[in-house]
């Protein structure tokens, strides 16, 4: 299913639900109004019926004439319908329409328990809305109603009267009716016009997220510079273009980086490699010494050490997610004293210093001390390179109190490396043009290595111009209490 059919779907529903839910309540309210009114024009006749009731003290006097009833002349079905009846359920009076149109004149009016005995009862009979009220007479005169200074002697005309009015709710009904079908064809018409102008609104909306599904369906391995145009709409579709292109510019450059690494590679294995197979061809050639054979076998032995350790070093930079080490607390100042220890039968071993900026500080860190004494002599191995014999190599601890780091550095005073070379100096076989030009051995995968490994270590290493001269190597870890 495309993403416009599942959005206008859902689009769709909710609108439905809302519309259902609008109408139903619109027609409830409605129908309740209607038939409150319909009750109102009930208790409204029942009062004006009562009204022409007289309380006396012998009795209830039903006086039509005195008090005119205009109730109940009209024919029409919204005329309300009226009766009286005394307390045996003979008719005393009814209205001129009463007789006509199926008028319901013995319904009984049912007091609920509860309610006072004059209160007007309601119901419902088939076609009809019927309201009634009964009169007793003592019962009114514990309320306090008649006239109780009347003189005895009148002849009592009715000890309790029932009153009974109607109206059809026929013509409310209709009125449901009409609005029932009102109501649903404005729902119908309006969900109809959304559906068609919404799914051309979502189709345009998403027309820049089609675009991109496009562009991307036609790229390949081989194909990165092609980027996702941006649809300039400022929300999440221009976002999320934004992102994509940002991810291919991460993996154009780690294309780039793959193909020069493999380039590198290849030359720096194949070199070994056809020195090695060089040297024990020209040994085959014809029979030699055993001192010529020991020599051969050197160089070969020298080439294959030189082969393992590019092996190993691309191995290790292969691995995408660098190596999971299990970490551990150390004190950088007692670790490293212990450390430069194996380097007391180098040749620059002299030249070796340590310093500590702050004497009382441990200098904290975790670290796989493995990987840590790796990269420490990698940076060693480095600075004795490219410094001449005798220049001092300084292992220095520091802190960085804002960052909340341990700052290891090590300091040579050697050649150095110009603006250009230290942005390069941690790309895999990458040696500065002076190196190459003075012979200095190495591969160039030694401090490529020592930056893998720094951010193992969940630091970071970078290299500054020495404060003298020559480079400094910094490698910054978080510090632990």
């Amino acid at each position: 299913m495309r993403l416009v059919t599942r959005f206008s779907a859902y689009f769709l529903t909710a609108l439905a639900l809302v519309l259902l839910g609008f109408s139903g309540a619109l027609y409830l309210l409605a129908r309740t109004y209607l038939h409150q009114r319909l009750d109102e024009r009930l208790v409204w006749a029942l009062n004006i019926l009562e009204a022409s009731v007289d309380i006396e003290r012998q009795g209830l006097e039903w006086e039509p004439t005195d008090r005119r009833i205009l109730l109940g002349f009209d024919l029409g079905p919204e005329e309300v319908r009226w009766v009286v009846r005394d307390g045996g359920g003979t008719i005393v009076d009814r209205s001129a329409n009463a007789a006509r149109g199926g008028f319901q004149s013995d319904w009984k009016a049912r007091i609920p328990p509860g309610q006072s005995p004059d209160a007007t009862s309601f119901g419902r009979v088939p076609g009809w809305r019927m309201a009634g009220r009964r009169m007793d007479l003592d019962v009114l005169r514990k309320l306090g109603r008649g006239h109780p200074d009347d003189e005895p002697g009148y002849e009592v005309q009715y000890s309790s009267l029932v009153l009974i009015a109607g109206l059809e709710p026929a013509p409310i009904q209709s009125i449901l009716n009409r609005l029932a079908i009102t109501l649903a064809a404005l729902s119908i018409g309006i969900w109809l016009l959304a559906a068609t102008g919404g799914r051309v609104l979502a189709r345009s909306a998403l027309a820049p997220l089609t675009t991109m599904a496009e562009t991307v369906g036609k790229m390949s391995a081989t194909d990165l510079n092609r980027r996702l145009e941006n649809p300039g709409t400022d929300d999440e579709l221009e976002a999320l273009g934004n992102a994509f292109n940002s991810l291919l510019d991460r993996l154009g450059d780690a294309f780039d980086r793959q193909r020069l690494f493999a380039g590198d590679a290849s030359h720096q294995l194949r070199t070994p490699l056809a020195a090695l197979l060089g040297q024990v061809e020209v040994a085959r050639r014809r029979e030699r010494s055993t001192e010529e054979y020991r020599r051969v076998l050197d160089r070969v032995h020298d080439e294959g050490k030189r082969l393992r350790e590019v092996v190993e070093a691309m191995l290790f930079l292969a691995q995408p997610d660098g190596p999971q080490l299990v970490l551990q607390g150390v004190s950088l100042a007692d670790w490293i004293p212990e450390h430069l220890k194996r380097w007391s039968e180098h040749p620059r071993a002299n030249d070796l210093s340590f310093q500590r900026v702050s004497k009382g500080t441990e200098y904290k860190v975790q670290a796989h001390l493995p990987m840590l004494a790796q990269l420490l002599d990698n940076l060693l191995d480095n600075a004795c390179k490219y410094s001449a014999l005798g220049s001092p190599i300084v292992v220095r601890l520091g802190r960085d109190p804002l960052a909340n780091q341990v700052l290891l550095s090590v300091e040579d005073q050697g050649c150095g490396l110009s603006a250009h070379e230290t942005a390069l100096v941690f790309d895999p076989f990458f040696r500065s043009e002076r190196a190459r030009c003075q012979g200095t051995p190495g591969i160039g995968l030694g401090l490529a290595v020592a930056r893998r490994i720094a951010l193992a270590l969940n630091g970071t290493l970078e290299a500054q111009h020495g404060s003298v001269s020559g480079t400094c190597f910094i490698l910054r870890l978080p510090e632990i209490a």
